[in-house]
């Protein structure tokens, strides 16, 4: 598994209220990803295997790895943090060893080769709510946005120009306008995911709590 280390460190994410950890499942798959919760185990160290697409992976728990690889590198251990954001390119044989309780990882496998063009809405949320949305990174594939917006917080008219994957952090009730005036009303549980085309709309957090989750924006 190879990791590039600067997305890995932008986690932004303040402390989460734990998640419960879930059997491994492909959670969505279409023409331009594919979608898996993988619970990584405590059975000592798996078999060697290669991923051929790169991914975006979004851990849900915290949890101690160890990785093996047949290319002669060296081993690296990682202390993954809960609501971490890491880019996982195409890589060689590894194998990995989780080294102190199982955790769930969703990984959004890309199928699309993507466009360095840049993200061009006049309504972008990191324009219009740039405390609320913070980029994590962005490369030709993706853009990664993590959005916190606080119990009964508002969020103004913005537009998701591209089709994207949300993975939900927290729980979510929301209300959400659409640009005719239409309302509509959204529930998620932590953990969960959902597939997003483009739109715009105006959003409030109806919990009592603050709300987190990673928007992975597919290019």
């Amino acid at each position: 598994m190879q990791i590039t280390w600067p997305a890995a460190i932008l986690f932004l994410g303040a402390v989460l209220a734990p998640i419960p950890t879930q059997p491994s499942a492909t959670l969505l798959e279409n023409d331009q990803v594919k979608v898996i919760r993988a619970l990584e185990q405590t059975n000592g160290l798996g078999k060697f295997h290669q991923h051929d697409s790169n991914r975006v992976m979004v851990y849900l728990q915290s949890g101690d790895q160890r990785f093996q690889y047949q290319d002669g590198r060296a081993p690296q251990t990682f202390d993954w943090k809960a609501g971490q954001v890491v880019w996982s390119p195409a890589s060689g044989m590894h194998a990995g060893e989780v080294l102190d309780h199982p955790f769930n990882i969703i990984e959004v496998e890309l199928k699309n080769k993507g466009t360095d063009a840049p993200v061009d809405a006049a309504r972008d949320p990191l324009k219009v709510a740039p405390k609320d949305y913070r980029l994590e990174f962005e490369n030709p594939q993706v853009r990664v946005l993590r959005v916190m917006i606080p119990p009964h917080a508002s969020i103004p008219m913005h537009e998701h120009k591209l089709n994207r994957v949300t993975i939900f952090l927290t729980d979510q009730h929301f209300s959400a306008k659409d640009p005719t005036g239409k309302v509509t009303t959204t529930d998620h549980k932590a953990g969960d995911i959902a597939w997003g085309a483009a739109l715009e709309h105006a959003e409030q957090n109806l919990s009592d709590q603050p709300f987190e989750a990673v928007v992975v924006e597919l290019k």
